[in-house]
């Protein structure tokens, strides 16, 4: 993301990973997975609120400002992508504070959850009247937004892991991996990745949060006991496969870089933020707790989770990028265990922004 100096090459190497009666369709190993969801949802030492939700938003949103501005952009397109950028930073950032999901499902109830599509639909329609003006675009959005929604209103009251569920990942990953959505959001350049990743996991957590309501996400940026130790381990256990593994490959090269190093405050969040955390909700979050239910083992939804998050990186260039699809295998593996282990997004996010920086510093 050229908005963040020095994030952008990390940015483009790691892009783009409900209810108690469900339990009886699952396995024991699932069954004990979910029976853990509700642990570890006890054991929380800190779970993030809206002041402090608030405050990262504002941080976030006024390091785009000046980083954009720096660069020379201004006046009321510039104003119009960034606060629509603001908007879907603030709706995706939110839900991820437990009480403010929590009353925003009940203020929504069961039969309104629906609704909650119309936040990204109004998005992409401001931004499209007040800045790109593409008619054809402008409703490729809109479906964009509503269809996954609509597709998923159909699965309410039934198991996870129904084929609605597969199509509407499928319907909001692919635009994404294939850059199809960059046309949508083509100004100003510095902002058309971020502005499509916001939009694209906008778009999911209204279908899979608050229209699904899918069990066992684990979207929320909290912490438990033992989520250090755990967070540690996956990341030393990676590095320790991954380094050797890579360098022997000739896809790593040990050169670290102290002008990195002045940039990693700006790179550090743009990695968390808009490559680790949307991430960790499409590949762990979802496609990991849907494999696990549809096989009913949570190890054959880790293995098949880590397959198809590696397999999403084979169009890095040279292509097809078989040393990246293994790494990114293994990294699935270890970002997804963090998750199972903990339940928590935050934590496996974490592991993954720590790899994505760590390369950003010390590797090319």
């Amino acid at each position: 993301m050229r908005c963040f100096p020095d994030s952008a090459v990390a940015l483009k190497r790691l892009r783009i990973a409900e209810r108690q009666t469900q339990i009886k369709f699952l396995s024991e190993s699932v069954r004990g997975r979910v029976k853990s969801w509700s642990v570890a949802a006890k054991a929380r030492t800190w779970e993030m609120n809206f002041p402090t939700a608030a405050a990262l938003w504002a941080v976030v949103v006024l390091l785009g400002a000046f980083l954009g501005t720096r660069q020379g952009y201004g006046g009321p397109r510039f104003a119009v992508a960034l606060g629509i950028g603001a908007l879907l930073f603030a709706f995706e950032l939110f839900l991820a504070a437990p009480n403010v999901l929590q009353r925003a499902r009940g203020w929504l109830g069961e039969n309104g959850s629906t609704l909650a599509a119309l936040v990204p639909l109004f998005a992409v329609l401001i931004y499209s009247v007040s800045v790109a003006g593409s008619l054809k675009w402008t409703l490729a959005g809109a479906a964009y937004a509503i269809v996954p929604a609509l597709v998923l209103a159909t699965s309410k009251g039934k198991a996870s892991g129904t084929w609605q569920d597969y199509l509407a990942v499928a319907i909001i990953w692919l635009p994404v991996e294939f850059r199809w959505m960059y046309r949508l959001f083509p100004f100003p350049p510095p902002l058309t990745h971020i502005l499509s990743i916001l939009y694209a996991l906008s778009t999911g957590v209204a279908a899979f949060v608050m229209v699904r309501r899918l069990d066992g996400v684990g979207y929320t940026f909290d912490w438990g006991r033992g989520f250090g130790r755990k967070v540690l381990f996956n990341l030393a256990a990676f590095g320790v496969i991954a380094v050797p593994l890579g360098m022997m490959m000739g896809f790593l090269k040990y050169e670290p870089s102290l002008a990195r190093v002045h940039s990693l405050p700006v790179s550090a969040v743009g990695i968390f933020f808009f490559t680790a955390w949307p991430e960790e909700f499409l590949f762990r979050g979802v496609l990991q707790n849907l494999f696990s239910r549809t096989f009913r083992s949570r190890w054959a939804g880790l293995a098949a989770a880590s397959i198809v998050f590696g397999l999403s990186h084979i169009l890095h260039a040279p292509f097809p990028n078989w040393k990246y699809v293994i790494l990114a295998t293994i990294a699935g593996f270890f970002y997804g265990r963090a998750w199972m282990k903990t339940g928590s997004l935050f934590a496996s996010t974490i592991v993954h922004a720590l790899v994505d920086i760590s390369w950003h510093v010390l590797f090319r």
